[in-house]
Order: structure tokens, then C-alpha cells, then sequence
């Protein structure tokens, strides 16, 4: 009998060791760090301005049970006025954070929003960048926000926003968090790749 217990007891207490060993699981197994420098992410800002770029994707991350995507954004001068017709936009499944570099702007933000129409599978934002999501016409009782250098902004999954005013220009860093892994990884090779082409010709801003 008391042998059973002892047996019992041993058991017990190896599988109350193995969840202990599992609980401290990394969610990334043996994954590398990855390192962006400033003059990476400085020639996407040089390349938006020369041609007229806004939102370009710099990397796109596996970190295990998400990926994580890095842009660097440029918004050139808005007026205030009345909102274009689809502007405000929101992600499904992908939630940004917003670092502000240079420049200042108005942004509203919010989850309901009005005229909601589905963005296109094929959109090269909904493909590479943010996955899918709506455009839309306004957001109901907006959250207003006067953006700054230094501010930062959280924006979950489903919640619309769209900028009103941008007296200059304003550039950010973006943080893209992807828990669905619905957007492709980017690495610092195509990154390079992705900085040598040259984009059809659009209108000055």
C-alpha cells in the first residue's frame, strides 16, 4: 500500500514538473532577433517623399503565435474640409501603433463607422500590409486626436480612423501587430530588393 502511494505521489508530482516545463515555453522557439536601422527605415522616408509614397511596409516578422510588420509612413499636407468619400479605414484582424517622427495632424478614430464597404481581396494594402477591412465615409462620435512629435497612438483591429487636417506633413513609424499571421513575412533581403524599385509616376502632392 504504501508502495501505491509512493508511485502515486512520484507521478503526481513528475507531471505537475512537465506542465511547470511547459508553462515556461518560450512562444517563439529559438527565434533571432531582427535588427532595422535607422538608415533602412530613413530610405523608405526618402523614397515616400520622392515619390510620392505613403504607406510602405519595411519588414514583416514571425515572432511564433504572431508576426509583427514595421512601416514607415509619409502624409503630405491635408486642408481641412470635407472627408473624401471612403476615407476612414479600418483592419479586421490587424491592430497598428503609431510613433510620430516629424510633423503634425489630426486624427479621428473610432469603431463605428458610416458607408462601411469592404476593401478588395487583391488591394495591395489588404495583400501586404494590413489585411482585410472596410473603408468607409465618417465615424459616429469620433475620438479626436492632435498628433505631435513624440505622441503615440494604439489602434485595435476594428476600429476605423482617418486623419482631418495635416497643416504640413507628418511621417510615423508603424507597427503593425498580426495575430492570424494573415499578411506575408517580409525579410531584410526584400526589404532591399523593395527599396530598388522605382513606382509608376503619380501626381505631386
Amino acid at each position: 500500500m504504501r508502495m501505491r502511494h509512493v508511485i502515486r505521489n512520484g507521478a503526481i508530482a513528475a507531471t505537475a514538473v512537465m506542465f511547470v516545463v511547459l508553462a515556461q515555453q518560450p512562444t517563439c522557439r529559438h527565434c533571432d532577433a531582427t535588427y532595422i536601422p535607422a538608415s533602412e527605415l530613413d530610405a523608405y522616408t526618402a523614397k515616400a517623399v520622392k515619390y510620392n509614397l505613403v504607406d510602405q511596409q519595411v519588414r514583416s516578422i514571425d515572432i511564433g503565435k504572431s508576426q509583427v510588420g514595421i512601416g514607415m509612413v509619409t502624409r503630405g499636407k491635408l486642408l481641412p474640409g470635407p472627408v473624401r468619400k471612403g476615407a476612414v479605414a479600418e483592419h479586421e484582424q490587424v491592430s497598428e501603433v503609431y510613433y510620430v517622427i516629424e510633423g503634425t495632424a489630426t486624427l479621428l478614430t473610432g469603431p463605428d463607422i458610416e458607408g462601411a464597404v469592404k476593401r478588395p481581396a487583391d488591394e495591395k494594402t489588404v495583400r501586404l500590409q494590413n489585411g482585410p477591412g472596410y473603408s468607409g465615409d465618417s465615424i459616429k462620435n469620433p475620438q479626436e486626436m492632435h498628433l505631435k512629435p513624440g505622441d503615440m497612438v494604439v489602434i485595435p483591429a476594428g476600429t476605423g480612423h482617418l486623419f482631418t487636417e495635416i497643416p504640413d506633413h507628418i511621417t510615423y513609424m508603424m507597427v503593425r501587430i498580426d495575430p492570424d499571421k494573415v499578411v506575408p513575412t517580409k525579410s531584410k533581403e526584400e526589404s532591399e530588393a523593395d527599396l530598388k524599385v522605382v513606382p509608376p509616376a503619380r501626381g505631386k502632392r
